[in-house]
């Protein structure tokens, strides 16, 4: 780095997401938002001229030692326990090898800056640069933290019983915090994460692809509302099911899990059918399985109305692409939600796991087509204004050079 021009000259930044490949296909159980979060940064700091490399861990032989992207960013895979698919929450174990990779990486040719993603990443950056001769600086965002998700899910969280602990050392050993909204930096403070170490940069849309005119997947003469993303349970995907008592002309078509030809057999699907059969609203619920990522626009458009119902949310992609496509939206009012909905003005805001009340909103929202087209053209103006990828990606390159200017040695006049 030359550090007579922090300001311009390009930097050489290596991201880190352990579980979230930038290359995964989106709809997995551990495959979502962080995953396109870090592709879009990959590819945003890497048009901007910068030097951009994402570490993931290696979850299957096949896969090469680096690959470089069209996007222009290299992925490497690491070797770090089983070169197998893993859930996320097996893979502590594997942590300390994969900092071992990185280590020995980074002392030959260190990074000016490196951004972990998720909390794992940041145990394994923090080790790796910490035993260096001159560490580099650590940047961490979480995406999710262990607290609030124990605080909802209780004994169902299979999360490893250090991680609060482990996340609570890391608001104490990186250089700063990017967080992705409002509520997180309260959480974080609660962490113990001091105010002048913490910085709001939101997840992001690509605005040239999520538009409102664009192909339209195929659809019913129904009214459509549509859910988008991994089937997992706090998404909240059964307080839509039940809520489509409220709205007997509208179908709910169910986008992500798994592949089309496993869907029959998913636990996750047949969990909500049986909800679905209980409800009376069967032949209603529509299951159309993983899609490609280039799909999903078409799918956000063929909706009327799209929800985002869980029961909390670090940030949550999916409303950013529907207010992008021109699309109103319902709401869950939690975590990183509250920011990017604007409750009466690009959606309706309710309150979690509440399927009479999301009932009844989406009953009044269907039946005022004038609201929808205000909710929907209020959506794309604040996605464009907002939430733009190239936007997010400068804000965060900022974030970067003002660490590092705080890093430069104090040049004594003499």
């Amino acid at each position: 780095m030359r550090t007579d021009q922090l300001g311009t000259y390009p930097l050489r930044i290596d991201l880190v997401s352990e579980h979230a490949s930038p290359l995964a296909a989106i709809g997995g159980v551990d495959a979502g938002g962080q995953n396109v979060h870090v592709a879009a940064l990959a590819a945003g700091l890497a048009a901007r001229g910068h030097e951009v490399t994402v570490h993931t861990r290696r979850d299957d032989a096949a896969l090469p030692d680096r690959v470089t992207t069209e996007d222009g960013y290299d992925v490497a895979h690491v070797p770090a326990g089983p070169a197998e698919a893993l859930p996320k929450d097996e893979l502590l174990q594997h942590m300390p090898a994969f900092a071992r990779v990185l280590r020995h990486g980074w002392a030959a040719q260190p990074p000016d800056v490196v951004h972990a993603h998720f909390w794992m990443s940041g145990l394994a950056s923090v080790e790796a640069s910490a035993s260096l001769l001159a560490p580099v600086p650590v940047l961490q965002t979480f995406h999710a933290l262990g607290s609030v998700k124990r605080r909802h899910q209780g004994d169902a969280d299979t999360s490893p019983a250090e991680r609060i602990d482990l996340e609570r050392g890391l608001c104490r050993d990186v250089s700063h915090v990017v967080a992705t909204c409002s509520d997180e930096v309260f959480e974080l403070r609660r962490l113990g994460l001091p105010r002048d170490r913490v910085s709001i940069v939101p997840c992001g849309v690509d605005t040239a692809v999520f538009t409102p005119r664009g192909p339209v997947a195929p659809r019913s003469d129904r009214k459509r509302l549509l859910v988008l993303g991994r089937l997992v349970e706090r998404k909240g995907q059964d307080d839509a099911v039940r809520a489509l008592r409220a709205v007997p002309d509208a179908e709910l078509v169910v986008v992500g899990g798994p592949a089309v030809d496993a869907i029959d057999t998913d636990p996750e699907v047949c969990r909500l059918r049986a909800i679905a059969a209980d409800a009376g609203v069967a032949d209603r619920l529509v299951f159309a399985g993983s899609v490609a990522r280039a799909d999903v626009p078409a799918w956000v458009r063929s909706a009327d109305v799209v929800l985002a119902v869980p029961w909390y949310e670090p940030f949550g992609i999916t409303p950013l692409e529907a207010m992008a496509c021109g699309r109103a939206v319902v709401s869950t009012a939690v975590g990183g939600l509250q920011d990017t909905v604007a409750d009466g003005v690009t959606g309706d805001l309710v309150p979690p796991r509440d399927p009479e009340r999301l009932g009844a909103v989406l009953a009044a929202l269907l039946a005022d087509d004038d609201r929808r087209a205000a909710y929907g053209a209020a959506g794309v103006k604040r996605a464009r204004a907002r939430y733009r990828w190239a936007r997010v990606v400068a804000d965060t390159e900022t974030v970067y050079r003002q660490v590092l200017t705080r890093r430069r040695p104090v040049e004594v006049a003499r």
